[in-house]
């Protein structure tokens, strides 16, 4: 009885030993071939060596399946961008699966699933769970968050990219010009509407030139300059539209009521670029005598 006993512990070792030396195999050899894939863009790793023949990709609104749907599915990221630099934060695997924390980083210089190269830099982090299969890569489901990737690119704007145009047009309701001009980036290039006689200075660029060739402008020849009726509209690619109207009094004593929309580009948190378009007749009159 107690050989018996000893010999099952000594299979059950014997088990556990080969499990967690298969396990350490399989991820070993996970690791390398990814590493050559997309940092050194070997895809042709993506083969019946290394991966099984009806190998899964786990995706919506389909999945990928078979060595060469997988291959062309991860030729977008190798021809998509430049710059790679993927990294496995950490991994983990018990029985025949693997758990990886990843990060990629790249610059989109080429045409990734049909979209045209934008030159923006993504920093991206996700978890991978993958399925081995006598000692190939059987099965992967990737869990990252899209549309902080979608944003990076480009393909869908910021959501606090209204917040920040709205906070913008309160500011300069209550006159708090220095709370307008942090909004803005450094190098940000202003356009007033063609025939806007603020025009003369197109393009303005800077915060202190719109300050002193607009702001401070409209305000010394004004008796009061309101924005009215404002809405917002999100836009793609970091854009926000605002449709408003200017309701002012020249100091000549004319007042009017302008249709106007205002065109601002974003790019992390702060404006880049603005467009006026107003009915620029309107405001000439006004502005006559």
């Amino acid at each position: 009885m107690k050989k018996s006993i000893i010999l099952i512990a000594l299979m059950l070792t014997n088990v556990t030993f080969a499990q967690k030396n298969s396990i350490e195999n399989d991820i070993k050899m996970y690791e390398q071939v990814w590493d050559n894939i997309v940092n050194k863009g070997q895809i042709d790793l993506i083969n019946a060596k290394n991966f099984d023949e009806k190998i899964t990709l786990i995706s919506k609104p389909e999945n990928v399946v078979g060595i060469e749907a997988f291959k062309s599915y991860y030729q977008n990221y190798i021809t998509g961008f430049s710059e790679k630099q993927f990294t496995i934060v950490e991994i983990l695997g018990q029985g025949n699966k693997i758990v990886k924390h990843w990060n990629f980083k790249g610059r989109h210089t080429g045409t990734f699933f049909g979209i045209p190269p934008t030159g923006k830099s993504v920093d991206l982090s996700g978890v991978t769970i993958a399925v081995m299969k006598k000692g190939k890569i059987a099965q992967e489901q990737d869990f990252m968050d899209s549309m902080i990737f979608q944003q990076q690119l480009g393909i869908v704007s910021n959501p606090e990219n209204v917040t920040t145009i709205d906070n913008l047009y309160k500011a300069f309701t209550r006159g708090d010009v220095p709370a307008v001009l942090g909004a803005m980036d450094a190098n940000i290039v202003w356009y007033e509407a063609e025939g806007n006689k603020f025009a003369d200075g197109n393009p303005y660029k800077g915060p202190e030139a719109i300050l002193n060739g607009v702001f401070a402008r409209v305000l010394a020849e004004h008796e009061y300059f309101n924005l009215d009726k404002i809405q917002l509209h999100e836009m793609a690619n970091n854009k926000v539209l605002a449709t408003l109207r200017y309701k002012a009094k020249h100091k000549n004593g004319n007042e009017y009521n302008a249709q106007v929309a205002h065109f601002w580009t974003l790019k992390e948190g702060k404006i880049i670029a603005f467009q006026q378009f107003v009915d620029t007749k309107k405001l000439d009159d006004a502005m006559t005598k």
